[in-house]
């Protein structure tokens, strides 16, 4: 089972079934403000829903593709973050994360970042990390440039939520760049 600590108050752990209901209330409780961003929260409407989400996420993870994980703080799951997209041949994978708006303003999801980054680029042994980030999600674009990644370019139209296609800024993280 994948659990990272942090510090004393924040560690990762990978998503089991029994942490659906908890997730789930969680995206209830910032289903509008999550829904601006995500396009899965207009899909997730009961908790059943987030308990297939995590089988089909433990499933990617026992591939080897990627891993799921909770973000606890105090013991709470405060949100979510991933190595999605892993791709061992090119030594490269994708991070995407989301955080409850009772948890944000904290630095959680800047160190939960960081810890992840320095799990793929120590333990993994890839050789890039990449974030992606709607143009106006200025804080899901502040984690990449405060920990450095550069802005290598925008993807028009890059993904669809609800009607409206959203452009997504590439951030990206190279081994040789990397000071943990």
């Amino acid at each position: 089972m994948f659990k990272y600590s942090i510090d004393d108050d924040l560690f990762l752990k990978l998503l089991e079934p029994r942490d659906a209901a908890r997730l789930f209330e969680l995206i209830v409780h910032d289903r509008e403000m999550l829904g601006e961003w995500l396009p899965w929260v207009a899909f997730t409407r009961e908790a059943g829903d987030t308990e297939n989400f995590i089988r089909s996420q433990l499933e990617v993870y026992a591939k080897g593709l990627g891993v799921y994980c909770g973000l606890v703080y105090h013991g709470q799951i405060a949100g979510c973050i991933s190595l999605q997209d892993l791709n061992l041949p090119n030594r490269k994978v994708s991070i995407g994360y989301w955080l409850g708006s009772d948890y944000q303003g904290k630095g959680l999801m800047t160190k939960a970042c960081r810890a992840l980054i320095n799990y793929a680029f120590q333990e993994l042994e890839l050789n890039r990390v990449e974030i992606r980030a709607a143009v106006d999600n200025k804080k899901s674009r502040a984690v990449p440039e405060r920990l450095g990644f550069t802005q290598e370019g925008v993807i028009r139209a890059s993904e669809l939520i609800g009607d409206i296609y959203v452009d997504h800024v590439v951030y990206g993280m190279l081994a040789g760049e990397w000071t943990s």
